[in-house]
């Protein structure tokens, strides 16, 4: 064998081996992030709309940021998409440790944190809240006082921080964004708490509501997988990292009508 045999060899070895070790670890990825040989994104449905909502479309799928965020994933990954559909962020949360689904895009807070693991944030909303038709709430002072009832999405993140701002209201938990639209609509709560640029909408679709000007946290969106899933968080970051900076997300936003919504990272 010749001297100028052995590099060449040598450098066949190494490209093969690299090869492999590339096809090892994307095995090693799809096995972790779509272990049932799909990517299960988990979805919360709603008329509310929004960078964190889906919809119901009419064919019978469904439709927003999270969906096509969701989709363009799996195919960057290489596998079918499902989407696993819940009425709330609460519920995604509750699943997160139940194996049944793989990736998912929800408001983030230090609870959550505790059961999943988040990438890049990619929407900051604030959070207040919207009050009846014909109610004398003007402001957070005259909205905390006994007996005043301020409706709520279990287990949220906005669930949570109204619990911690209001020390005389009443936050109660509903599950879904419609039901408690109907009973804003039909005066029998006082409040509901949620993004501002949801409740705007919400205002337009209840006459005599008002949103008051005032805010009371700051509502962080993310991507985010369970907990102990190392290639998969690090999938994640590295696509939304992508996703904000090559303007897909910037795309996906206008897709879904959120062509005059900015993109808020922090």
């Amino acid at each position: 064998m010749s001297d100028r045999t052995l590099p060449r060899l040598a450098g066949l070895m190494l490209a093969a081996s690299m090869m492999m070790a590339a096809s090892a670890g994307a095995g090693g990825l799809k096995d972790e992030i779509a272990p049932t040989g799909k990517l299960r994104v988990a979805i919360a449905i709603s008329t509310a709309g929004g960078a964190f909502w889906s919809t119901k479309s009419g064919a019978g799928g469904y439709a927003g940021v999270p969906v096509d965020l969701g989709k363009e994933m799996a195919s960057q990954l290489g596998v079918p998409i499902e989407y696993v559909a819940y009425d709330n962020s609460g519920q995604i949360t509750d699943a997160a440790a139940k194996g049944i689904w793989d990736v998912a895009f929800l408001p983030q807070d230090a609870t959550r944190m505790t059961k999943m693991s988040f990438g890049p944030i990619y929407e900051v909303a604030d959070a207040t809240y919207i009050v009846k038709a014909g109610s004398a709430i003007t402001d957070f002072a005259t909205l905390d006082q006994p007996g005043v009832k301020v409706a709520a999405e279990y287990n949220t993140t906005t669930m949570r921080g109204a619990v911690a701002h209001l020390k005389n209201a009443k936050v109660i938990e509903y599950q879904t964004y419609d039901e408690i639209f109907n009973l804003l609509k039909n005066g029998e709560i006082d409040a509901f708490a949620l993004s501002r640029d949801q409740l705007n909408a919400m205002a337009k679709k209840i006459p005599g509501t008002r949103v008051l000007d005032e805010t009371f946290k700051k509502t962080v969106t993310a991507v985010a997988v369970p907990l102990n899933h190392p290639q998969a968080l690090a999938f994640v970051t590295k696509f939304m990292t992508d996703a904000i900076s090559n303007g897909l997300l910037r795309k996906v936003y206008d897709n879904s009508g959120l062509k005059d919504a900015p993109i808020r990272t922090q």
